[in-house]
């Protein structure tokens, strides 16, 4: 059966619709962070970085942690609920800080939650999808997760604009729609006890050593990360160039559009073609918005074009015009290594 045509499982929806519910909470305050720490906290541009790159990097440690520890345990599902639990309770931090340090508690409590349930949220999708449609799966939470990025900007606009609700209380009702995914999480996800994938776990059977293409596939994606800077100081440049407080999280909900509406195909796509190649596309072009986004200074481009702590001191203590394309060549780099990676799988595959 062509992989387009089989059904999505219900794990899969429901996690996806959690997803959009977290990410609508999430993105509904991440444009406005970014200034209320500068603006009314009194944080640097460095202390911004600091705080996003402090919080990614524990994600990214915890995550590696998480995904062997939902290897050995009965269940995933409680490592997934207090991922998103901690996601809720970071908003309440946020709305009470009143100092930059409690930002960054409140920041690194919801990327501990990421780092717990992103791997084992991740291992459930895979376990209930076939092989042949995983990309498709996949690419069906990341559209939902980027819906909620959608959305949540949105009603934020519609709140500060529409009714003049004041930054710091836009946080608090950032809660809610967090809270209702934990609730669903709670009531209706279905799994299977893995009774028998825990002990082979637990007495060291059936552990494989990780391939050699997969830590060659890591440094790729840990060059990358470093280009990668966080969105964070997006919002920053744009603010900069003139955008108004209350259109931020207007112009971030446009750039998710983008995200959302090829989000489920190319992920449909990768399940028919070489996933690297895609990769290679996506890398570029982020490298060639953060070659472009310095130069802009009208909110029409911020819409069509819409490594932190490292991003930070460059974009403060340099500018943030060297800081975008330090990035930009970084991204190009992480590029580099992953065609030298498909060249000689080619050349080897042909003389074979």
């Amino acid at each position: 059966m062509p992989a387009e045509r089989v059904r999505l499982r219900p794990q899969v929806i429901l996690l996806g619709l959690v997803s959009l519910l977290n990410d609508a909470s999430s993105e509904m305050i991440a444009p406005l962070l970014p200034v209320f720490l500068v603006t009314t906290l009194g944080a640097t541009p460095f202390i911004v970085g600091l705080i996003e790159g402090a919080a990614d990097g524990l994600a990214s440690i915890l995550k590696l942690f998480a995904g062997s520890w939902s290897d050995r345990m009965p269940r995933r599902k409680p490592l997934v609920v207090a991922g998103y639990g901690l996601a809720a309770v970071s908003r309440v931090l946020i709305g009470w800080a009143g100092r930059w340090p409690s930002i960054l508690a409140a920041r690194l409590i919801d990327r501990t939650g990421k780092g717990i349930r992103s791997a084992p949220r991740d291992a459930l999708i895979a376990e209930v999808t076939p092989p042949e449609s995983r990309g498709r799966a996949f690419g069906f939470h990341r559209a939902l997760d980027h819906t909620g990025a959608i959305a949540g900007p949105l009603m934020a606009v519609a709140l500060m604009q529409g009714l003049n609700v004041p930054i710091r209380t836009m946080f608090f009702v950032a809660i809610v729609p967090a809270t209702i995914g934990v609730i669903l999480l709670i009531a209706l996800l279905r799994e299977e006890p893995k009774t028998s994938r825990a002990a082979s776990a637990a007495t060291g059977k059936g552990a494989a050593p990780l391939p050699a293409r997969l830590w060659h596939a890591l440094a790729a994606i840990s060059l990358f990360s470093l280009a990668n800077s966080s969105d964070a100081f997006l919002i920053l440049q744009a603010h900069a160039a003139g955008v108004a407080t209350a259109m931020l999280p207007l112009l971030w909900a446009a750039h998710h559009v983008i995200k959302a509406v090829f989000s489920t195909r190319a992920g449909a796509l990768s399940d028919r073609i070489d996933r690297r190649y895609l990769l290679i596309v996506g890398w570029c072009f982020y490298a060639a918005i953060y070659f472009i986004f310095p130069a802009v200074h009208s909110m029409r481009a911020f819409f069509v074009l819409a490594g932190t702590a490292l991003f930070g001191l460059l974009y403060e203590r340099v500018s943030p015009r060297f800081a975008f394309h330090t990035g930009a060549a970084l991204a190009l780099a992480a590029v580099v290594v992953v065609a030298i990676r498909v060249v000689v799988e080619k050349g080897q595959s042909a003389r074979g």
